[in-house]
This record gives structure tokens, C-alpha cells and sequence, in this order.
């Protein structure tokens, strides 16, 4: 997580939410080459043939019945990584991904990077509470060892 994380912190300058109101596929096309470097898998664009696609059902003979799209996907280590924009909280975008990544196969992180502002409202601070409130209520156990949200 903390190479993840570095990733982030190393772009700051070009994608701050502060400084910047970068779409999310921009956000993901800047750190995509740190994150092969760091074994990521990467969209390489919205085309059926360029998107991650994790298994999240089976069906007979061991074929892929469902999966979800992941903007990236560490196979070995099992992250899931999910970068949003302005859905993050106005499509409660966020809780989406937080369930398709609980219904990955071989997923047992995820990383969700949220905006720290957009349109003037604190998203990340916001999305902080959603899992701060998730995890203190502790009502609902998830499948997942990690979930950690960077905020850009």
C-alpha cells in the first residue's frame, strides 16, 4: 500500500484536486506507467479489450459467467484500485466499488483515491466518514483485509 500511496503522493503537482479538476481516466492515465512498474495491471482505455476485468462468478465448465471492471488490479498481492472523480460521492460511486471489490475473485484489498475537493465540497474528508462510520459500526463484515482511500 505505501508504494501505491508514493505513487500518488509523486503526481501530486500534476493531479491535486487542490491545483487541478482532472477527470478520473486522467488521474489514471498519469500513474498508470508507477503502477505497472509496481505490477499493477492498467486500463488502457474504456474498449472492451483494454479494460481489467476480475472474475466474480463461474458458472459450467469453470467459465466466467460475471465479472467487474477494476481501473487496476495487482494479481499477486490482490489489490484492487478504483479512481474516482466527481461520482465518488454524488453516485455514491464509492460504495459501488467497495462492493465489487468484495465480490472479486482474489481480491483482498482495495484502494479507492478520491478528489480532496471538488466543487468545493471536501469529497475525501466525506468518503472518510462512509468508512470510518463502516468500520466503527461494525455491523457489516467485509471479505477484504484492507480498504484504503487516498486522497488526491
Amino acid at each position: 500500500m505505501r508504494k501505491l500511496i508514493d505513487v500518488f503522493h509523486a503526481h501530486d503537482h500534476e493531479l491535486g484536486s487542490n491545483d487541478h479538476t482532472l477527470q478520473s481516466n486522467e488521474v489514471l492515465n498519469l500513474v498508470a506507467p508507477s503502477l505497472r512498474e509496481a505490477g499493477f495491471q492498467v486500463e488502457l482505455s474504456k474498449a472492451v479489450e483494454g479494460k481489467i476485468s476480475v472474475p466474480v462468478l463461474y458458472g459450467m465448465n469453470g467459465k466466467i459467467e460475471k465479472s467487474f471492471n477494476a481501473d487496476a488490479f495487482h494479481p499477486g498481492e490482490g489489490v484492487v484500485l478504483e479512481v474516482e472523480a466527481g461520482r465518488a460521492l454524488d453516485n455514491n460511486q464509492i460504495l459501488k466499488d467497495l462492493f465489487q471489490a468484495c465480490m472479486m475473485q482474489d481480491a483482498r484489498h482495495l484502494v479507492i483515491c478520491v478528489r480532496n475537493i471538488y466543487r468545493g465540497n471536501r469529497d475525501f474528508d466525506k468518503a472518510m466518514v462512509w468508512f470510518d462510520t463502516l468500520y466503527a459500526s461494525q455491523r457489516l463484515r467485509l471479505p477484504l483485509d484492507t480498504v484504503t482511500l487516498v486522497g488526491y
